[in-house]
């Protein structure tokens, strides 16, 4: 696939720049502070629209490898500041980039296809980012982006905490950490007229309870995990800090490559089969991308810097990750639901390789040459595999727009409440 998009994603420095023009614009409206550091001394800035009791947090920039949330972030808060209706429910605060450390190694603000994404590609390993580390890490230890983000939410409280994800491939879909009646339908709503594909199987929210098609409620703590050897539990996460003052969290996930494999509801013929064969070709993959690493691995200069952990991390799942695919029964069913593990098991040591071979190439290592030509063809195959169109990044930005906005009102009126249906064929 070759198109280009036609815009283009902003950097961190630019999202600063146009809030800041924001916020002189109204300064009785709107304002923006710093509220934390990175651990490389990055500022975290909050940007602030209204004055109401009631507050939604929307928070961008988590995974650096996602980088529609940024222009997501802009257009909400413009629109926020042009809506007073918006301002009478709720102030909005929008955290306009939970990991700038990441956002400055990831490096493709406009891919023209998987293989340019990929070869700016970074994301943190699981200990390193904002979101995630308290499911890992001891209190004590966490990162200082943790805990700007936690202390942000203990000051304004919010009823229904944001946070922007996306995906390279596949289909859009959100994840709650407490139901949202009603969310449902304007968000299938608004996937269908801007042509995406809605992700009714997702893997990252493989066994949860769903409210509606792609709408998944995270299980009750306590509850067994679909994949028992992945090491972070989104129960830990900075995702259910809002909880302590009776808000929840959205999640909002849109791809940049769209693919109609992702929401196929019809039953596969034989899942246990095919995930077995999945599994077996992570291993492999995964093997391959080891084999490079081990030989390399001599030459390299120490300690290891960000996008080497990153790639040892990624690489490190795949074994627990691979055996709870052939162990546990299948999560679904379905069709979407193998296709997403399918996106899953390709994207994993794809990382890996991709990370691997920006290490390789600023040392000018050998086996750069070889890396290159794997990740070319695995990101070649990925795309044709699974038939992917880009989405227009106009069209992302306003499906992730609609689904918040959508979440704020319909979590005014009874946020949190647990109850939510499991969709048919679980």
């Amino acid at each position: 696939m070759s198109l280009l998009p036609e815009l283009r994603y902003p950097s961190v420095t630019e999202l600063v720049s146009s809030a800041r023009a924001l916020a002189a614009h109204r300064p009785g409206l709107c304002s923006l502070r710093q509220v934390g550091a990175s651990r490389a001394g990055r500022p975290l800035n909050l940007l602030s629209v209204g004055h109401a009791e009631r507050s939604v947090l929307v928070v961008a920039g988590a995974h650096a490898n996602e980088p529609t949330g940024g222009s997501t972030l802009l257009s909400l808060a413009e629109r926020v500041q042009r809506d007073r209706q918006l301002r009478v429910d709720a102030s909005w605060h929008f955290l306009l980039c939970a990991d700038p450390d990441g956002a400055s190694l990831h490096v493709t603000p406009a891919p023209r296809t998987l293989f340019d994404y990929h070869l700016g590609f970074f994301r943190p390993a699981g200990p390193e980012q904002p979101e995630w580390s308290p499911s890992v890490l001891p209190p004590d230890r966490l990162p200082p982006e943790t805990r700007a983000l936690t202390g942000v939410i203990d000051e304004l409280r919010p009823y229904l905490q944001v946070s922007l994800h996306g995906t390279d491939l596949g289909g859009s879909w959100v994840q709650l950490t407490k139901d949202i009646p009603g969310l449902a339908e304007p968000f299938a709503k608004s996937a269908a007229e801007l042509h995406i594909p809605v992700e009714t199987g997702a893997s990252d929210a493989a066994g949860w309870p769903a409210s509606g098609p792609g709408v998944h409620v995270m299980p009750a703590p306590g509850t067994d995990a679909a994949y028992p050897s992945m090491p972070d539990d989104a129960r830990h996460s900075t995702w259910y800090h809002a909880h302590r003052y009776g808000g929840l969290t959205a999640v909002v996930e849109v791809p940049m490559w769209a693919s109609d494999l992702v929401d196929d509801p019809a039953p596969h013929p034989a899942p246990a089969a095919a995930m077995r064969r999945l599994a077996l070709r992570l291993r492999q993959d995964a093997l391959q991308v080891e084999s490079v690493l081990a030989e390399a691995l001599p030459r390299l200069p120490g300690p290891d810097g960000p996008l080497l952990r990153a790639a040892k991390w990624a690489l490190e799942l795949v074994p627990g990750l691979a055996g709870d695919w052939v162990r546990t029964p299948p999560a679904d069913t379905t069709m979407a639901y193998l296709s997403s593990v399918d996106a899953f098991g390709r994207r994993l040591p794809l990382r890996a390789a991709a990370m691997l071979l920006r290490v390789l190439q600023e040392t000018d290592d050998r086996a750069a040459p070889h890396l290159e030509r794997l990740v070319a063809s695995w990101s070649e195959d990925f795309a044709e595999h699974f038939r992917a169109r880009w989405v227009p990044l106009e069209h992302q930005i306003e499906h992730q727009s609609r689904t918040v906005m959508a979440a704020a009102r319909h979590a005014r009126g009874g946020a949190g409440r647990p109850e939510a249906r499991t969709r048919g064929g679980r």
